[in-house]
């Protein structure tokens, strides 16, 4: 998920280095001959996974005879374009490259995978949490992983470990200033932290997050609000209600999630208002705050002087947690009794597919599996500006590749929080639905006037489910649920128990004729009447 450009040093160069350290892949077969065999690959025009494709397409084409072109459309324009390909009876793709999240809408256009590609070594190499749950749809394998992505969090370790900056917290908090472990922790250390002048004479923010629209701010509050929403008790709730697609956005987890995205923007650089994702690695690297979350993407860019300040200094955690859970079917908050976390994996990562339509399948699985393969991804994974982060087991275990981008301790540090992460039992999934952008549209419609409080968050957050629930009767409520029960992971068969009143209810819509919502008693009115229904 990164925009950064490569290191100079290029990734041909850094996979001979590899193909040294650990042999020949054992996942590859011996090469296809694909002579006079011409394929299009879709990426998006940035350097982040457009520059892999590019490398490896060239790679291809010796090893096969082959030849690849990768046709490249800025992000914004990807969706459609693909779209309009994989409709067409002359197609301009063989191969896309997509998020994850757009499977739902690809399916139907998506030829399955070969069984034979199934049944290699470098398919088991994939985490299942990649393999299982982001390349089938409907039981079906129709895509390949070609990048793992999951938010974490990155702190300052000389900051946590100075003897005096220890003392004070403690003094202040009651307790040890470590890594947050939950939310509220996590609140604390940015508060700690923000404006506090260090010996240099430069001053220090508390954390970094992106908040600016269209700048992956709705991925950052779906991994903040992750642990509140996901009960592991009824699966699939964060976004929805998993047996009758009933918004779950306007819930009081989402309410208190969005209280506290907003919230922190205290403890954030004065123009945090403004960070897309770019912004809050930028501020991290430059020294600029204590903490920030992100992707995988800081790791490796982190440990390179020539364009980190923090180089040797980083530390890593999984996302916080939390110590209640929103129960959505007795609809209370649940006591845990420890800290409960559920790691996001947001995004997902990037996928490869073969279109039904592609002029030859056989050898756009084959550029696949190579660009994908185990040496060739572990040179993706331990080179900034890929924006490939890692999905293999071979991409944990092989430590000494890591080397060139982290000493073998970050490495180590780095890998084993983003480990702990995807083998989380209670991992959660992105949203993957028919729709995506019409619904993450809606959230950020919303999203940006309540950062500059312009309008309440409950409020904000009841339009959103509104506009959530008219997107799923636009696209049919049934065929929805479907697709969402699929994304999450669920069987068809839909139905669980429903204790108490809360398992009695029905779903109502009640409207009210309006002049105004602007002034402040017709606001309070509002908010009485929403308390009242859901009582």
């Amino acid at each position: 998920m990164s925009n950064e450009t490569s290191k100079k040093v290029g990734i041909p160069c850094l996979l001979v280095w590899l193909f040294i350290l650990t042999g020949p892949d054992p996942g590859l077969a011996e090469p296809a001959d694909f002579s006079g065999v011409h394929l299009t690959v879709g990426a998006q025009n940035t350097d982040a996974i457009g520059g892999p494709a590019r490398t490896h397409a060239a790679t291809w084409e010796k090893r096969t005879g082959g030849t690849a072109e990768v046709v490249q459309s800025d992000f914004g324009q990807l969706f459609s374009d693909y779209m309009a390909s994989l409709k067409a009876k002359e197609p301009v793709y063989d191969v896309v490259l997509f998020p994850s999240a757009w499977a739902a809408d690809f399916y139907p256009y998506l030829a399955e995978m070969p069984d034979d590609l199934r049944e290699s070594d470098a398919f088991d190499d994939i985490h299942p949490v990649y393999r299982e749950r982001l390349m089938t749809w409907n039981g079906e394998w129709i895509a390949a992983t070609v990048d793992g992505d999951l938010f974490s969090g990155y702190y300052r370790k000389d900051l946590f470990g100075d003897p005096v900056n220890q003392a004070e917290f403690r003094a202040r908090y009651g307790y040890e200033l470590f890594p947050p472990d939950t939310w509220s922790q996590y609140r604390d250390i940015a508060e700690f932290f923000n404006r506090r002048r260090l010996p240099d004479g430069s001053l220090v923010y508390g954390t970094a997050e992106a908040f600016a629209r269209n700048g992956k701010q709705f991925w950052t509050l779906f991994s903040r609000a992750s642990a509140y929403t996901n009960d592991a008790e009824f699966p699939g709730a964060q976004f929805f209600d998993p047996d009758t697609m009933r918004a779950s956005i306007n819930n009081p987890a989402w309410l208190q999630a969005v209280q506290e995205y907003k919230a922190i923007l205290e403890f954030c650089p004065p123009d945090a208002l403004n960070f897309g994702i770019v912004q809050v690695r930028n501020a991290f690297l430059d020294g600029r705050t204590a903490m920030a979350l992100d992707w995988g993407d800081i790791a490796q860019i982190a440990g390179d002087p020539s364009r980190s300040k923090v180089a040797g200094k980083v530390g890593y955690f999984v996302l916080p947690g939390t110590k209640r859970v929103w129960d959505s079917r007795m609809w209370k908050w649940r006591d845990m009794g420890s800290v409960y976390k559920a790691p996001f994996l947001a995004f997902g990562g990037w996928i490869a597919g073969v279109p039904k339509n592609s002029r030859s399948q056989r050898a756009a699985w084959d550029y696949i599996m190579w660009f994908s393969s185990p040496e060739n991804s572990l040179g993706d994974v331990v080179t900034s500006g890929t924006g490939i982060n890692p999905y293999r087991f071979t991409h944990f275990t092989n430590i000494d590749a890591w080397t060139h981008a982290l000493s073998r301790s970050a490495a180590s540090e780095y890998l084993g929080v983003v480990r702990a992460s995807l083998d989380s039992p209670h991992v959660a999934m992105d949203l993957r639905v028919p729709g995506f952008y019409r619904y993450t549209e809606a959230l950020e419609d919303q999203l940006s006037p309540i950062l500059r409080d312009e309008i309440a968050i409950d409020t904000a957050m009841s339009r959103v489910a509104i506009a959530w629930e008219a997107i799923t009767d636009d696209l049919g409520r049934e065929e929805q649920l479907a697709a969402y029960r699929a994304g999450m992971g669920l069987p068809k068969e839909r139905g669980g128990p429903r204790p108490g009143a809360q398992g009695n209810k029905q779903r109502y819509v009640i409207g009210f004729s309006q002049a105004t919502t602007t002034e402040p008693w017709r606001l309070q009115f509002n908010r009485e009447l929403r308390a009242m229904a859901l009582s």
